[in-house]
């Protein structure tokens, strides 16, 4: 009799294709089988009874902020992690910035690598960042296993962070190119967005409405437009983060028809929030580029159903509470949402749920797109031979998010007062459980 490390019994296995009630046998790590509407025969040293359950593999978030070292004070790998997988997340990439030094030499790289090691939960990827100062150490952070790189067309917000101008973009696709990677885009025109907010400061027009009528969504496509020649010209790879409306998926999808390998991202807030939400909740709202009004969102679920978007990530961006303090002027305050342990809430509340996304198409987006576009072998997928990632979700239990539910630094959220239809229950990282019924079984090793 075959003796497994772990086995799941009687879930309703989710992939990208379909949903069916099967086991899944785990060891050293990996899947090792997989049945459909039988049982797996043998015996584990641990069984879960998943009876009820939905069955999904581990998703992956391509966009996060976790800031250490450095600025661990607005969020840590620890907390940070934790709060990806009480929302069934089993890998994240951490951007170059907040981390003070930023990831833009080896040496920065390296150190990350050290305290996501012994500190996280879930698996770490990195980005490196692309700036105008580090074009010649772009092959040595390749080398050394950054998933890709990450510009700012329009300013960072962080010091040591620079925006990458025109010439830096070309060098650095041009270099980039030459080892077949990939650059991920903030994409906005600083020339739009400056000269607008400059003249709504001068006039004292400093409310919700008038910070996002300064970040326009043609805003967002000059850049995308003027990336993406850019990539056509230097046949670099490109990934256009945080699109905030489907005009701006637009431009990637007709880049794409013409030949240009591109990808483009949305997040779980440009699909649940609005301008009224910014109007209401003050700081906690904010982001570049800013939450659209209701037909914005509304275009964009069709974006999603009709398979424009290729990923949906957090973009998990957070801060202190005095940060995000806005009274009059929303110009001022941080502009990043704390989202990470709420993406697959809303993808099943608002998509499943509310408009008949399938969960099928769920899995697509946050697991089998993120883990083919970006290299990572046997994950993505329920599946013989991959990696023992699994998140495990009861769709009949509804919850409405409270402060205390979330396991961030700095306890809060938009997200916070919504209520949900889909609760994360399990998450198994590696074939071992790293979250189970809202606590982590492992605590004390972190």
């Amino acid at each position: 009799m075959t003796n497994y490390d772990l086995i799941i019994r009687n879930g309703q296995i989710v992939t990208d294709e379909s949903v069916n009630k099967g086991d899944i046998a785990v060891k050293d790590g990996k899947i090792v089988e997989v049945t459909t509407n039988q049982s797996i025969e043998g015996s584990a040293t641990q069984e879960i009874n998943a009876e009820g359950l939905h069955v999904f593999p581990g998703l992956i978030d391509t966009h996060v902020h976790f800031n250490e070292p450095g600025r661990t004070e607005w969020e840590g790998i620890e907390t940070g992690s934790k709060s990806l997988a009480a929302g069934g997340v089993t890998a994240y990439f951490d951007m170059p910035l907040n981390s003070t030094p930023p990831v833009i030499d080896k040496e920065n790289l390296v150190n990350k690598q050290k305290l996501s090691e012994e500190k996280s939960v879930v698996n770490p990827y990195y980005w490196g960042g692309l700036v105008p100062e580090n074009i010649v150490k772009l092959k040595e952070l390749h080398e050394n296993g950054v998933i890709g790189f990450k510009a700012f067309m329009s300013p960072s917000g962080i010091d040591d962070f620079n925006s990458a101008d025109d010439e830096t973009l070309f060098k650095g696709m041009t270099e980039i190119a030459t080892f077949g990677s990939l650059l991920a885009v903030h994409a906005e025109s600083t020339v739009i967005c400056d000269q607008l907010a400059s003249q709504k400061i001068k006039e004292g027009k400093t409310s919700a409405r008038d910070f996002v009528e300064s970040r326009p969504i043609i805003s967002e496509i000059e850049a995308v437009r003027r990336v993406i020649s850019y990539a056509e010209a230097t046949g670099c790879k490109l990934h256009v983060v945080h699109a905030s409306s489907r005009k701006v998926v637009q431009e990637i999808e007709e880049a794409k028809q013409r030949g240009v390998d591109a990808s483009v991202e949305t997040c779980a807030h440009y699909l649940s929030l609005t301008v009224k939400d910014l109007e209401e909740k003050g700081g906690l709202a904010k982001c570049c580029p800013p939450l659209r009004d209701e037909d914005e969102v509304e275009d964009l679920w069709e974006a999603v159903k009709n398979g424009e978007i290729d990923m949906i990530a957090s973009d998990h961006s957070p801060a202190p509470a005095s940060m995000k303090t806005i009274t009059d002027n929303y110009f001022e305050g941080w502009g990043g949402i704390s989202g990470a342990q709420s993406t697959l809430n809303v993808l099943l509340t608002e998509g499943y749920f509310k408009r008949n996304l399938p969960l099928e198409k769920i899995v697509t987006l946050m697991a089998t797109n993120p883990a083919k576009r970006f290299g990572l072998e046997n994950k993505g997928a329920i599946a013989k031979g991959f990696d023992a990632e699994i998140t495990m979700v009861d769709l009949n239990e509804s919850f409405t998010l409270q402060n205390e539910d979330l396991f961030y630094r700095h306890q809060h959220s938009p997200y916070v007062g919504k209520t949900f239809k889909g609760k994360v229950k399990t998450t198994i990282v590696n074939g071992k459980v790293v979250f189970d019924q809202g606590t982590f079984p492992n605590d004390s090793k972190y």
